[in-house]
C-alpha cells in the first residue's frame, strides 16, 4: 500500500510540475498543392472556421499563387488566383470574419474580401507602413488579446497591438530550457538550429508560442508569460525542415512547405 501511495505521489510531483514538459508525436493528415510555379517559398496558412476552408499563400511577390481549399485539402478556387500583395503570416480574425495578413517589410497589413464562397476578390490595406522586426517576418495572430506575435532576433518574441501596429511589448523564449536562467543569453548558441522568420500562435494556455526547430525536427511551445520550453511536438524524419519561411499554424494543425513539391504539409 505504501508504495503505490508512493508511485501517485511521485507522478504528481512530476505532471503537477510548472516545468513538466510533454511530449508528443504527430503525423501527416492533410496536403494542400498549391498550383502553378511561381514562387519557391510558402508564406502561410490559416483556416476560416465559417467557410469551413483553408487559405494557403506563396511569399516573395503579389502575383504569386495563392489558393483556397476545402476542410479535406481540395483546392476549390481558379488556378490562376494570386495574393495580391508580397504576404508573409495569414491568420483569420474573429472581428472581422476575414483573412488578414502582414507583408513584406513596409507594405503593411491587409485583409481579404471575399465573395460568399469565401474566395478573395480584393484586398483592403489595414496598415501601409511596417509594422513588424524584419521584412520577412511571419505573423501569427491573438485573438484573444488582439495581438500579432513576431519572432525577432535571437529568438525575442515582439508583440504588436491590434489594429493600431505599435509594438507593446517584447519578451525572449529560453530555447529549450524548462527553468533556470531568467534571460536569454544562451539563445546566441542554439538558434541557428531555428526557423528565423516564422513563429505559430496555438491558444493553448501556457504554450501559446510555437518555434520550429528544424534540426530536431520538431515544434517547441513556449508559455508566454514565463517564456520557457513546455511541450514538444516530434515531426515525422520524412517532413520538411525549412531554416525560414515555409512554416505555419492553422485549425489545430501544424503546417510545413515542400518547396520541391510544392505541397503544404499538415501534421496533427
Amino acid at each position: 500500500m505504501l508504495t503505490r501511495i508512493l508511485i501517485v505521489f511521485l507522478i504528481l510531483l512530476i505532471t503537477g510540475s510548472p516545468y513538466a514538459q510533454q511530449t508528443a508525436t504527430l503525423k501527416k493528415t492533410i496536403e494542400l498543392v498549391i498550383p502553378g510555379s511561381g514562387g519557391s517559398n510558402g508564406a502561410s496558412v490559416a483556416w476560416h472556421p465559417v467557410h469551413k476552408k483553408y487559405y494557403a499563400s506563396m511569399a516573395g511577390n503579389a502575383g504569386f499563387p495563392f489558393a483556397v481549399f476545402d476542410s479535406k485539402g481540395t483546392r476549390v478556387s481558379d488556378e490562376e488566383m494570386q495574393t495580391l500583395e508580397d504576404v508573409r503570416g495569414l491568420w483569420y480574425n474573429p472581428d472581422s470574419r476575414n483573412i488578414q495578413a502582414n507583408c513584406y517589410s513596409d507594405h503593411g497589413w491587409i485583409e481579404y474580401i471575399t465573395d460568399e464562397k469565401g474566395i478573395p476578390t480584393e484586398i483592403k490595406y489595414l496598415l501601409q507602413k511596417k509594422v513588424q522586426p524584419d521584412d520577412q517576418s511571419a505573423g501569427a495572430y491573438d485573438s484573444q488579446n488582439k495581438l500579432v506575435f513576431f519572432l525577432d532576433e535571437m529568438g525575442y518574441v515582439a508583440a504588436y497591438q491590434y489594429p493600431e501596429g505599435e509594438q507593446v511589448k517584447e519578451f525572449p523564449l529560453h530555447l529549450g530550457k524548462t527553468s533556470g536562467k531568467t534571460d536569454a543569453d544562451d539563445n546566441e548558441a542554439l538558434y541557428a538550429n531555428y526557423n528565423s522568420t516564422a513563429l505559430i500562435c496555438t491558444g493553448l494556455k501556457k504554450a501559446e508560442i510555437g518555434v520550429l526547430n528544424f534540426s530536431k525536427k520538431q515544434v517547441e511551445l513556449y508559455d508566454m508569460t514565463t517564456g520557457y520550453l513546455t511541450r514538444i511536438l516530434k515531426l515525422p524524419p520524412d517532413a520538411p525542415s525549412p531554416a525560414r519561411l515555409n512554416f505555419s499554424y492553422s485549425n489545430g494543425i501544424v503546417f510545413l512547405f515542400d518547396q520541391t513539391e510544392r505541397v503544404w504539409k499538415g501534421y496533427k
